[in-house]
């Protein structure tokens, strides 16, 4: 009992050290993550270079094409200014909505429809956005002499105000800009979003008028600081920043912390992959072809500025040829069925971290559940029933030996009272009592910690799960990714955890006593910054383990009490009627060592009692007498 005690104080323990962790990180973030006041407008002199190829892409490049020339203009330029303004471009779809700048052709600013904003619920979340405390925006250009890149002013060919607008019965929009004509190259921008999907095609169409074939390469990246999304959670830190993933190397992350001390490690050259920036339920990700030679490239270009991108060939384009590049952008939510779709590997961004295999299961029947019924928190009970019923082999031996220790509590602890002086002794003595009675003092611990991986791994799955965004249960519950905003949650899981304490046998250490009593209220508070999806899980697991201990318990406190009611009958048919056996029935169902003990020299006495009493019968027995002489006679003398 005092090893379950001990495992139970270690695990509460260390959650209190996490969370710690944690909140000493939100108060303190690293230098990378902090704040450095970047603005966004025409005044901030910040130095962008353009990407570079390697010696790796630019030695299959030329080796596919069979020209030996070297690359045109790849010597890296400087811009004085991060964002330049132009003209701007608004597209609107039925998922997004989105904002091109003609400086650059870049997407500055794009909303998710669907999933709505923290501060206005009217409002869509702001994926990419180039505001002065957040940044994040999609580049893109090519890396030759006389060719556009993200610093190049490009005009639009349209005519519709720069206001584009999915219509019914349209399936795409393309938005098409012009980039300045320079030793007559003719390069076009082409942007493609398409109904139903966060995937957006961006295109280079090259036309080459000049007499030289020319070998360019196309560059297409993510810009961003390190700062944390608005609106993420004080106490769980969710990972933000650079991942990729190969068929090699798989899923790789690649921290800011890494890329400030130059010591981020990450496969380059591949012909297969893809590179992303994630954050908390959302990703943006450039998508290559499968098969096709790419670079990738994740650097600091200065205080609290990052990128991450990818580097392709364009091939030779002789004169009078066009040729075009196209690489997919994908920027929304992270969900797990559909970015399995779109290429291999991109549904591990949804990070479940070292319990991966079980989490993964755990979402697809939480999945399975919100197809039936269509409500995320329904589907959280289901899921709950669903695990208890899978570990109630585990859970009902516990709770077995837990009624066993609590019927036998009165009796440790005289035998603790009784050897108070000698522990050694007090521990063998107890050691005996659970080999008498079948008590197993491990048997209460063993399943939670079996369990705890299980949670852990649910814990991250809900965490992680974009579904449960703004996803309501009933009431006031409106959002179970966030805190109950009016706390009913935590406070009836603290009251469950309050009555299981109360079910459980109590602890004759008064340190340990009081630490139980405590453990309810702790974890209540911790509970208040959980999100309602966590609580409402830990609630119904709490309910169901209450009601199944709550029955074995019952159990055998009943079968203790009809074992002693048929011991106290049994004693009574053996006493004589003027003998009272009130006194007997009070006798607990198994004896302790001192009733034991007090036995047995009963026993023993009345043994010496009944033999000595033999002895006497038998000196003091009359001997038995002679015949007598039928005659009278005197017999005669010889």
């Amino acid at each position: 009992m005092e090893t379950k005690r001990l495992v139970l104080i270690i695990i509460f323990s260390t959650s209190l050290l996490f969370l710690w962790d944690a909140w000493q990180k939100e108060l303190y973030p690293p230098a990378s993550q902090v704040k450095s006041g970047v603005t966004a407008d025409s005044s901030n002199q910040r130095h962008d270079p353009l990407p570079v190829p390697g010696d790796g892409l630019t030695s299959s490049t030329e080796e596919s094409i069979g020209n030996s020339s070297a690359i045109e203009g790849s010597s890296p330029s400087v811009t004085p200014n991060l964002f330049s303004t132009g003209e701007k471009i608004k597209v609107t779809t039925d998922m997004v909505v989105a904002e091109i700048d003609t400086a650059g052709g870049d997407i500055r600013q794009l909303g998710l429809l669907k999933h709505p904003s923290r501060e206005d619920k009217d409002k869509p979340y702001e994926l990419l956005l180039d505001k002065t405390a957040r940044f994040q925006v999609a580049q893109s250009g090519l890396i030759g002499d006389g060719l556009p890149s993200h610093k190049t002013k490009y005009t639009t060919d349209s005519t519709q105000n720069g206001n584009y607008e999915l219509e019914s019965g349209q399936n795409k929009i393309v938005v098409r800009l012009i980039a300045p004509e320079i030793d007559n190259l003719q390069v076009a921008k082409i942007y493609t979003f398409h109904r139903g999907s966060y995937v957006i095609d961006v295109e280079f169409e090259i036309k080459n008028n000049g007499e030289t074939t020319i070998i360019p390469f196309s560059y297409f990246q993510m810009l961003r600081d390190a700062n944390e999304p608005t609106g993420s959670s004080t106490l769980i830190h969710s990972y933000t920043g650079p991942a990729m993933y190969t068929k090699e190397d798989k899923f790789l992350k690649i921290k800011f912390s890494d890329l400030d001390k130059n010591k981020a490690e990450y496969p380059t050259n591949a012909d297969n992959g893809w590179i992303a920036m994630l954050e908390h339920y959302f990703l943006t990700a450039w998508l290559p072809p499968q098969q096709t030679p790419r670079e990738y490239y994740a650097k600091r270009l200065a205080n609290n500025q990052y990128t991450a991108g990818i580097i392709a060939p364009v091939g030779a384009i002789e004169s009078g040829q066009t040729r075009n590049v196209t690489m997919p952008f994908y920027a929304g939510p992270q969900e797990q069925d559909k970015l399995a779709e779109l290429s291999p590997g991109l549904e591990l961004t949804v990070d479940y971290g070292w319990l991966t295999v079980l989490a993964k299961p755990l979402f697809w029947l939480l999945s399975f559940y919100h197809s039936w019924v269509d409500n995320w928190g329904i589907a959280i009970i289901l899921l709950t029933f669903t695990v208890k019923l899978i570990f109630f082999p585990l859970s009902a031996a516990g709770y077995r030996s837990m009624a066993k220790l609590r019927l036998v509590t009165p009796k440790l602890q005289r035998i603790r009272e009784q050897y108070a002086s000698d522990r050694q002794r007090m521990h063998q003595v107890m050691m005996e009592f659970y080999k008498q009675e079948k008590i197993n003092p491990m048997g209460g611990c063993l399943p939670i910690l079996v369990q705890i991986p299980v949670f852990i791994a649910l814990f991250w799955t809900l965490m992680a799960a974009v579904e449960l965004r703004y996803a309501p249960l009933a009431l006031w519950i409106t959002d179970m990714s966030v805190p109950d905003p009016y706390y009913v949650l935590p406070v009836i899981m603290g009251i469950s955890m309050w009555i299981q304490s109360k079910l459980s046998p109590t602890p004759a250490d008064p340190i340990q006593a009081k630490v139980m009593q405590i453990m309810p209220i702790a974890f209540s508070v911790f509970f208040f910054f959980f999100p309602a999806g966590l609580v409402l899980y830990s609630l119904c697991n709490n309910i169901l383990s209450i009601a199944q201990q709550w029955q074995i318990t019952r159990m055998y406190e009943n079968k203790a009490s009809e074992s002693a009611s048929k011991g106290n009958i049994k004693t009574k048919r053996k006493n004589k009627p003027d003998e009272p056996a009130a006194d007997e029935a009070q006798l607990p169902v198994a004896d302790s060592e001192e009733a034991v003990i007090a036995k047995t020299s009963t026993e023993q006495s009345e043994k010496s009692q009944l033999t000595s009493s033999s002895t006497t019968v038998t000196k003091n027995k009359i001997p038995a007498k002679a015949k007598s002489n039928v005659s009278g006679k005197k017999p005669r003398k010889k």
